[in-house]
């Protein structure tokens, strides 16, 4: 620790971090421990104050904002003075002048792939080997198990007409993306292989494909035959088996189809982790470090017996010529730092402040990935020697050049070359989504993604304008004209950069678990819209979505759609704020909408801060299962933060509403062991930190959770509960 110890009179490590660096990071990366402790202080150093003085910046953009709300009551009717003003105060900035972005060493996953994308908490190694193995999946298991077809199946027994429901659905779906010629793929008796070329029969004789380009190789491993084709970029394995108990079923003896689905995987840092601790934080480290050795692993006890998971290893085929090759097997990751507003107790400086999470993120994440850039070989992450990380809650181009200038320092401690690290823009925040050109002009040869996200980007809406008047319900919300013009304009605006074949464009997650032929039905929308990827819940989801990139040619739609993009377009709008404007509301309508979002609240801090979970599935209001995560939380109770700021609702009555709600999560978790009765206590931490969270929403940095949550969950941790 000689290392650290010479930093002692300015910065504090906590011994926890210094043993996980020299005792797993330096070991597993190579990286001394000299260059890491002299980096970190470095870093420190030259970027803690100009943090400071961003989160400060915000503070004073709000405030003129909130002057100018003050004396402009209707600037919703003056869209040209409200532009002047936000540009004379730096909020909005001009365009940037055309340009492309230029990032170098793309994985094609990325830079190719159009396909669904995973967010998974990384501190969760199980749920983390799970996502980054999803890579394939098995459709027929997605829509026998889903409601797809149906209502979700019940009863454990195997239901002999539901799989022959799944072949016949699956059969439909390869007629229209795998078409035969003249016949169906329910027409089929056989499948075979001869001389490495594939070959189809029906009982009349042997069929042909439509197209021969499509094929690509097989693999016979005992009985199982895989056969590997592409369609759209995306590969779909069909496989053969008569021994097999659905293969049985099948007069062409399939026994499953698989699609390349979750083809790129984000591991969370930030929103769907609580990880106040700095031990929770480690684990989190630690699992990420581990992703990218390759080493890591899970066992877990089921019906009597152990299961163990590690990441998958490459799958191989035999091409048409007989030349083998490989297959990948594994999600490309990207890994999520915290945003710039999140501090860390790992390390401090000598006035006992904390400094800035993310600067920590920056250099031990990229440090944790230098251990694949050394594979030459094996579970390899990025193939062209890149490292992916995506920065939320960037509040305009000034942070994003914040961002850039760190990750320059990082490469440099590391001795990495420039833009090794590749950028994800999280297009989340108010100033970011007006000035998204510019954004991305001051990383463009960093960026590789740009993702809408509704709840945060809401949440940010309603805090920036919670003066102006109260917001129209939250259901009212995806069809307000600002959140049109706010997903049109994140398409256009990386079309215009040049995305295409460079970087992702995406759209936001489903939250509904359970409601899959819902997503399958409403989701395609977002590959219509020309997005790149776009967010899903779980493995299977991620199956079924990955069916709309067949149906649709997105690749297609984003270039007849790069010919008529124009963000400035979508400016006038994007200041259109959705308040209500006059309009009355009914009692009994508020009161439903204060019951609904108290108990999401609820629902979701409880087992934040009770439990320690960062996200999870959790019950609505209707005992529909709902991902929750912090930005789920953020906008509800910016909601009602705005609300009870204009009196629609009263103190009174929302502290009724809690103890209403209160009741039914007590219910709802009745079988969760580790819940805490939120009924029987009112100073449970969870319903203080929920009452906080809507009663002091408004003064919260951007209207941001987590100094609350952090609080309330430390307290837990302590003891104190």
């Amino acid at each position: 620790m000689e290392n650290y110890w010479s930093y002692n009179k300015e910065i504090q490590i906590h011994e926890a971090f210094i043993k996980f660096v020299e005792d797993d990071l330096a070991p597993r990366t190579g990286i001394s421990k000299k260059i890491f402790w002299k980096g970190l202080y470095r870093l420190i150093k030259k970027f803690s104050k100009k943090n400071e003085r961003i989160l400060l910046r915000r503070k004073e953009l709000q405030n003129q904002i909130n002057a100018w709300y003050s004396k402009n009551a209707g600037c919703n009717g003056n869209i040209e003075e409200y532009k002047k003003f936000l540009k004379n105060i730096g909020y909005l900035i001009d365009q940037a002048t055309d340009f492309k972005i230029d990032p170098d060493n793309v994985d094609q996953e990325i830079s190719e792939k159009l396909a669904p994308q995973l967010v998974v908490p990384v501190d969760n190694a199980r749920f983390a080997i799970n996502a980054a193995n999803s890579r394939w999946g098995s459709l027929y298991d997605a829509l026998y198990s889903t409601d797809v077809i149906g209502s979700a199946i019940q009863n454990v027994n195997f239901d002999y007409d539901r799989a022959k429901r799944v072949i016949v659905w699956t059969k439909t779906l390869l007629d229209k993306i795998l078409p035969l010629k003249s016949q169906s793929w329910s027409d089929l008796v056989s499948i075979k292989i001869k001389n490495h070329k594939l070959e189809f029969f029906t009982e009349s004789g042997q069929v042909y494909p439509e197209s021969d380009t499509c094929y690509q190789g097989y693999n016979l491993n005992d009985q199982e035959l895989e056969i590997l084709f592409y369609h759209n970029n995306l590969g779909i394995i069909i496989v053969i088996n008569e021994s097999s108990k659905i293969g049985e079923l099948d007069p062409a003896s399939m026994s499953d189809v698989i699609l390349e689905s979750a083809v790129t995987t984000i591991m969370d840092l930030e929103d769907s982790v609580a990880t106040v601790s700095v031990e929770e934080k480690l684990v989190a480290y630690k699992n990420w470090l581990k992703l990218m050795t390759g080493e890591i692993n899970f066992s877990f006890e089921s019906n009597g017996r152990t299961i163990n998971r590690s990441l998958n290893l490459d799958r191989h085929f035999i091409s048409s010529l007989g030349k083998s090759f490989q297959v990948r097997n594994r999600s490309l990751m990207f890994v999520r730092n915290v945003g710039h507003h999140i501090m860390t107790p790992i390390v401090k400086l000598n006035d006992g402040s904390e400094i800035g999470e993310g600067l920590l993120d920056a250099l031990v994440t990229t440090a944790c990935s230098l251990s694949d850039l050394m594979k030459k070989e094996g579970v390899k992450n990025s193939l062209k020697g890149s490292i992916y990380v995506v920065k939320p809650k960037m509040h305009g181009p000034e942070e994003v050049t914040f961002t850039q200038d760190i990750f320059d320092e990082v490469e440099d401690i590391l001795n990495l070359p420039r833009n090794t690290v590749k950028i994800g823009v999280m297009d989340e925040e108010r100033r970011t989504s007006l000035n998204l050109k510019e954004c991305i002009r001051r990383i463009r040869s960093r960026i590789v993604f740009i993702n809408t996200g509704f709840l945060d980007r809401t949440g940010d809406e309603i805090f920036t304008s919670t003066l102006l008047g109260p917001m129209i319900p939250r259901n009212e919300m995806k069809s307000a004209e600002w959140l049109q013009a706010y997903e049109k304009n994140n398409v256009d605006v990386g079309l215009q950069c040049g995305f295409i074949g460079h970087a992702q464009i995406g759209k936001g997650m489903w939250a509904a678990t359970e409601k899959m032929s819902q997503m399958y039905t409403d989701k395609i929308d977002h590959v219509s819209a020309g997005a790149s990827c776009a967010w899903v819940p779980s493995p299977v989801a991620a199956t079924i979505h990955a069916v709309h990139y067949h149906q649709v040619n997105v690749r297609s739609i984003q270039k007849k759609l790069v010919k008529k993009a124009d963000p400035t377009f979508h400016i006038n709008s994007l200041l259109q704020v959705p308040t209500l404007d006059g309009k009355v509301l009914p009692k009994k309508y508020i009161l439903s909408e204060l019951e609904n979002n108290v108990q999401g609240i609820l629902g979701y801090v409880s087992r934040w801060i009770n439990q320690g979970i960062g996200c999870s599935k959790v019950l609505d209001i209707n005992n529909t299962y709902l991902m929750e995560d912090r930005a789920t939380c953020r906008i509800a109770s910016q909601y009602l933060a705005n609300w009870f700021h204009h009196e629609l609702i009263s103190k009174r009555e929302i502290l009724e509403t809690f103890e209403k709600m209160a009741l039914k999560v007590d219910k709802q978790n009745a079988k969760n062991s580790g819940h805490k009765k939120l009924s029987e206590n009112r100073q449970n931490l969870a319903i203080l930190a929920s009452l906080e969270l809507v009663f002091e929403g408004s003064n919260q940095s951007c209207g941001y959770i987590e100094d609350i949550m952090f609080k309330y969950r430390r307290q837990v941790l302590e003891g104190n509960s």
